[in-house]
């Protein structure tokens, strides 16, 4: 199955909340995941991991935040090809765009998007939307 990495970046905790019930989710289909904010994630490390789920919140006119994601995952993008990639993250407003244009770009990397989408939220994860984030772990480590 290979070690997974979550990376993510949380403005009001609401997209770190979902980052640890994906964790658990893995976790409880019997695989090995790494937690890392963005800023924390040592760059040169992403070769160790079959697959890595990113998550980040919706900002400003629905986009990725641009100060602390936005360029650790820039560099990381020409290691995505061929790779796994999930992706995740919490909004407040808007309808998701900052998800669909996400994920055309992690396409366009020539990654492996699961699921074909990511997976959002609006607002505070309740307990239903954990669940959901708990699944999606348990999917993405056994795919």
């Amino acid at each position: 199955m290979g070690k997974i990495a979550i990376i993510y970046w949380s403005s009001s905790g609401n997209t770190e909340q979902m980052a640890h019930s994906i964790a658990e989710g893995i976790k409880q289909a019997g695989s090995d995941c790494e937690l890392f904010q963005v800023s924390e994630f040592p760059v040169n490390r992403i070769d160790e991991f079959a697959k890595v789920a990113f998550g980040c919140s919706a900002m400003g006119a629905e986009e990725l935040d641009a100060d602390e994601f936005e360029p650790v995952f820039s560099e990381l993008e020409p290691h995505l090809a061929n790779k796994l990639v999930a992706l995740f993250g919490s909004y407040d407003w808007g309808d998701g765009e900052w998800m669909r244009t996400w994920q055309e770009r992690v396409k366009n990397d020539k990654a492996s998007l699961f699921d074909d989408k990511g997976l959002i939220v609006h607002s505070t994860p309740d307990e239903k939307d954990k669940k959901a984030c708990n699944n999606f772990g348990m999917l993405f480590a056994k795919a």
